[in-house]
């Protein structure tokens, strides 16, 4: 259920962050043009309201329209959404959110039904037609339903926000709020019902508070400021920092959703931070002159009446000091949280044995590449952190190379390697089809990032051209045949301690073995602390760090056995192995090792069996 919400929240916020421009500039016309604002002027503040009921519903439904059914599906958007303008008096955003998808939808279905059956030398006719009149179809369902369903919802939650203001319970709202803002529905509730709410009530005395509900910084700054000076994980700890600046100067709320789920428990702090700012907000009469999209400091200030700026920066904060001191305490006793890690690291394992993954990979032509882009669905939160870790990761090796970040469906025609997550890669060669894939799990800690850092860095080109086009993932080439794990490199039936101690003695075995040089087994450690290598399952894979790759002599790997398993933080370990690679001559094994995860009756075996040669076998 909460997957479900997270995509649909996600696609929501794929419709409206394109267009945050078109929000920014009705803000600023608003702020500056009318009546009360900073530069009265008549003539330009009738700009204001033609774009509000006209440009920013249009440009949703047709975002909305190309997102399912791509051109024609935009097309279709800005023609549905026209009859649910005329079809009510309240401002259609979330009626755009609604019919521009649908439109989408339908056209996309005609088209398929017409492949391979469009009469030659009629493609043009039917195609302009269909759209003609599939377009005026969804109109009149705009004009006579959508248009006014969606206007009767608006009035209902009107009314309701009115009954919470008289009962002073509007700060209440918080509780559901915060939530469903780490669902990814912040821009569809701020955007779709706060913000027609809010037009409203700005029409009557000027300005609302409910502008200030969803577009608060303080609780999300609250949260990061508590991760950055309590967190007990390095990554976490250093990636704070970015962190901040990019949602609070940059609004992008979305930044700060991954810190929650690392910790639910954490949700607390930002639900109580923005209850007490609503609060001091609904007590002092504070309110916006317009939407602050998208939720910067700058933005949240600059809709400010100028009467009440002091008291709206008082309430933001009002917001990051609650949020920072109920997180700070959260964060300080849950330890070193990596679930989330080591989910994502399972999921890039698993794709690896697809050849959907890179780590390890070659990059073809490592020296000559550009630009690189990071692309997540919205193109506003967790590509933005990667790509802002990944760019101060390369820029003294590589000042020449660009790195940005973009949704998905518009990586830039000059991008060289698009980095996506597995489950976009389809979407992500539809858009840039002349890139280089690398595909990950997570934008935070990924090998595939590791090994696209030391190949940009290095100038190291591939040692095998991709197979196919050059829009598929780039693959690994297979292992030399040698023997990476022998017999001699699996310890069955091992007395569990501590994490620690199991990971010194999966060093020591290659050391032995003459994998790699003794300092390698010191970088296993080192590594562990920065992230966990639980894999879950009860598997667990302790490498050392991307430096000590220098001190791997050659490539193997060895396993040691716990039946009582070895404690992992919150979980245990059976299986841990230990690697040790050069290039990628070990993903062959680790791909293995993926079939195996597959495999729960094979894999609960392998935790207990006496057999040496039976495992051998099994990962061969």
């Amino acid at each position: 259920m909460k997957q479900f919400a997270q995509k649909f929240g996600k696609f929501l916020s794929g419709m409206v962050m394109p267009n945050i421009g078109a929000f920014i500039a009705w803000g600023f016309i608003t702020a500056l043009f009318i009546p009360d604002g900073w530069l009265p002027n008549e003539g330009l503040a009738s700009i204001q309201p033609h774009i509000l009921t006209y440009l920013l519903p249009i440009l949703i439904a047709a975002q909305g329209g190309k997102m399912i059914g791509g051109d024609r599906g935009r097309v279709m958007g800005t023609i549905a959404i026209m009859g649910c303008i005329a079809g009510s008096d309240y401002t259609m955003l979330m009626g755009a959110m609604a019919i521009g998808p649908l439109a989408g939808f339908v056209i996309k279905k005609f088209d398929d039904a017409m492949e391979g059956h469009m009469p030659a030398g009629f493609e043009m006719l039917i195609n302009n037609f269909s759209v003609g009149i599939f377009g005026m179809i969804m109109a009149i369902i705009g004009y006579y339903i959508i248009g006014p369903v969606m206007g009767v919802i608006l009035s209902i939650l009107a009314g309701g926000v009115q009954i919470l203001v008289n009962a002073n319970l509007l700060p209440l709202v918080a509780i559901f709020l915060e939530p469903a803002k780490v669902l990814f529905l912040n821009n569809a509730i701020n955007h779709g019902v706060f913000t027609p709410i809010g037009i409203t009530q700005a029409a009557e005395t000027g300005r609302s508070i409910m502008y200030m509900l969803e577009a608060n910084p303080g609780p999300g700054l609250g949260v990061l400021l508590a991760y950055w000076m309590f967190s007990k994980d390095k990554m976490t700890k250093d990636s704070a920092p970015g962190a901040v600046l990019i949602h609070f100067f940059g609004g992008i709320h979305e930044i700060y959703f991954p810190y929650i789920l690392m910790n639910p428990l954490v949700i607390i702090a930002p639900i109580v931070g923005n209850i007490c700012a609503i609060l001091f907000y609904s007590i002092t009469g504070c309110g916006l002159i317009g939407a602050a999209s998208p939720g910067s400091i700058i933005a949240f200030m600059s809709m400010s009446p100028r009467s009440q700026m002091l008291l709206t920066f008082l309430g933001v904060v009002i917001a990051t000091g609650v949020s920072f001191v109920i997180a700070s305490p959260i964060i300080k006793m849950a330890g070193v949280k990596s679930l989330e890690d080591a989910q994502a690291q399972t999921a890039s394992m698993k794709a690896e044995s697809k050849g959907l993954s890179t780590t390890s990979a070659p990059v073809k032509d490592a020296g000559k590449v550009k630009k690189v882009v990071f692309a997540c669905d919205a193109g506003m939160g967790s590509s933005a952190m990667g790509a802002t870790k990944f760019r101060n990761r390369v820029k003294a090796a590589r000042p020449d190379l660009t790195v940005i970040n973009t949704s998905v469906d518009n990586i830039p025609a000059d991008c060289d390697i698009a980095v996506v997550q597995t489950t976009l890669v389809e979407r992500a060669k539809k858009s840039a089809p002349q890139a280089q894939m690398v595909t990950i799990g997570n934008f935070l800690a990924d090998p595939a990032l590791d090994d696209l850092y030391i190949q940009l860095t290095t100038g190291d080109e591939a040692v095998a051209e991709p197979t196919g086009e050059n829009t598929d993932p780039i693959v690994p080439t297979a292992a030399p045949n040698r023997k990476i794990m022998v017999a001699e490199g699996i310890k069955l039936n091992q007395t569990p301690g501590t994490k620690e101690e199991a990971i010194q003695a999966a060093g020591e075995l290659m050391c032995k073995l003459g994998y790699v040089d003794a300092s390698y087994v010191d970088a296993m450690q080192e590594r562990e602390k920065l992230v966990t290598t639980y894999m879950g399952m009860g598997i667990a894979i302790p490498h050392g760090t991307t430096q000590a790759k220098g001190t791997v002599k050659k490539t193997g790997i060895v396993l040691l056995q716990y039946p009582d398993g070895v404690p992992f933080g919150d979980e245990k370990a059976n299986l841990v192995f230990g690697i040790a690679g050069i290039g990628d001559e070990h993903l062959d094994l680790l791909a293995k090792i993926c079939e195996v995860l597959e495999d729960e009756e094979v894999l609960d075996t392998m935790k207990t069996t006496n057999d040496v040669e039976w495992i051998l076998k099994q990962l061969s």
